[in-house]
């Protein structure tokens, strides 16, 4: 990479790719990048890098023509600049090739695998070895709040990255985490998920068997101790794996967790012993299991579990995990990036130990390719259910998905409300906030649900209930408010 001098990003705003363009950056080298359309919290993050963002994608965007381009996997054949490259003979590659290749050679690599968790479980990681002064680098999906960023270049020993189990690039349909060699892995959970790619949960469950077989003998495997496709996917591991979780047989068994309105607490017994108490201000009992498996890790590598317990609790979060993102005239508004049955569930279920007794609304954007399917539309169903008011809007790009293979919203709103809930299908993100902001009272908390930018609801959600607020207080001031 030494000859390289001018790199080119196409999908730079996904977060994984934002935060390469962060790393490329500090090693030196010119970054520059397009996409279709930028949102917070990646815009933001790679604005104040100073690193510029074509948008749409453009064959100009590639003038001067760089020495390299990484292809983000979001990116397909007809897409004007990856025909462009490949018609010039540009030289490419993919993001995980290049991290490999750039930064994680040399290093102790530990990978945070699974279908949930990912994000949070390696931000507590890498947070709990940075306080412990072990000066880690590490690659995030989101930006964890705790150091403002999701990506750090240290000048310890250890890489501690998120294995994403999506697909590679268009060139390299396998996933990324075959790339990342780990040294010791995390491994949340396996379940069916980005439906696009896989065919079922045989194929999943092959991808994770591949990443388990990556681990040396040396190295460790940390799982959580429930699952029939856990399991599976274990048992032909070379290294030794260890359990965590509830179950009595788990080296690592959690106990006595307290959820709390304002904090969580628990205490994790190693081999039927009192090991550590933990807290932290985090919400939902999955957080648990995250920094029990976090916690894990960390005391193979020698941090003492008092400066794991520290470490915990000082960790705030993740961007757009559980992310308060207004308050307004008693309303609480969370944005949380949950996009499949399980994690929609574990936040409505967070948010009720979390606020008790109030009332809550789950506002669901149809955006992943497995939820813009009908494969888990009955999981989906009973996953809102957990709301009391529910509203969803119409499934994203719904024409790119066969009707024999997309999500029947009608179906799926009689199936929330055979649970006695009320279901709405609103299409648009405008006739939603017209729709649930005068429904709305004081002690609601609104819980918006998906994996992109929804419209801009979390801006327009908020002003139309300052909006009301401001009518209702100020009865003169209506007409100029409306």
């Amino acid at each position: 990479m030494s000859d390289k001098k001018h790199i080119h990003l196409i999908g730079i705003c996904g977060t994984a790719m934002a935060s390469l363009a962060g790393m490329l950056q500090q090693r030196g080298f010119r970054v520059t990048g397009s996409d279709a359309a930028a949102y917070p919290p990646m815009s933001e993050f790679l604005l104040s890098l100073g690193i510029p963002v074509a948008q749409p994608f453009d064959a100009k965007n590639l003038n001067p023509r760089p020495d390299l381009v990484v292809v983000g996997n979001a990116i397909s054949r007809g897409n004007m600049e990856l025909e462009y490259i490949l018609n010039q003979r540009i030289p490419f590659c993919s993001l995980p090739q290049i991290l490999h290749d750039e930064f994680l050679r040399g290093k102790e690599v530990l990978v945070v695998a699974g279908t949930h968790g990912k994000t949070t479980t390696t931000s507590m990681l890498a947070w709990i070895f940075h306080t412990a002064g072990q000066q880690p680098s590490f690659l995030i999906g989101g930006i964890a709040e705790n150091f403002g960023s999701s990506f750090r270049l240290g000048q310890g020993k250890h890489f501690i990255l998120e294995g994403d189990e999506y697909d590679t690039a268009f060139f390299d349909k396998g996933p990324k985490f075959l790339h990342y060699f780990p040294d010791a892995a995390i491994l949340t959970s396996v379940e069916f998920d980005h439906a696009d790619i896989y065919k079922d949960l045989d194929a999943v469950e092959t991808a994770f068997k591949r990443l388990v077989n990556l681990v040396p003998q040396r190295g460790r495997i940390v799982a959580f101790d429930t699952g029939e496709s856990l399991e599976r996917c274990l048992a032909r591991a070379f290294c030794p794996v260890e359990r965590y979780g509830a179950a009595a047989k788990s080296e690592w068994r959690v106990t006595n967790v307290r959820l709390e309105p304002t904090r969580t607490t628990w205490t994790v017994v190693q081999h039927g012993e009192p090991w550590a108490d933990f807290e932290f201000t985090l919400g939902g009992e999955y957080n648990v299991w995250n920094a029990t498996a976090a916690a894990v890790i960390a005391a193979h590598y020698e941090i003492s579990k008092e400066e794991i317990a520290a470490a915990l609790k000082t960790f705030k979060s993740v961007k757009r995990r559980l992310e308060v993102r207004a308050q307004v005239n008693g309303i609480t508004i969370i944005d949380d990036f949950a996009h499949h049955p399980t994690a929609i569930a574990g936040t409505l279920t967070a948010l009720r130990s979390r606020f008790p007794g109030a009332r809550i609304w789950a506002i669901l954007e149809p955006r992943s390719n497995t939820l813009r399917r009908n494969v888990l539309q009955n999981e989906l169903a009973q996953s809102l259910a957990l709301a009391d008011e529910v509203v969803v809007a119409n499934v994203f790009k719904s024409d790119a998905i066969p009707a024999a293979e997309r999500l029947d919203l009608a179906a799926m709103a009689a199936q929330v409300q055979k649970h006695g809930r009320r279901a709405r299908i609103v299409p648009e993100v405008d006739g939603i906030v017209q729709l649930v902001a005068p429904e709305m009272r004081p002690g609601d908390v609104v819980a918006i649900l998906s994996n992109g930018g929804f419209g801009g609801i979390y801006e327009k959600l908020p002003q139309r209930l300052q909006s009301l607020a401001g009518s209702s207080n100020h009865p003169a001031e209506a007409p100029a408010q409306a």
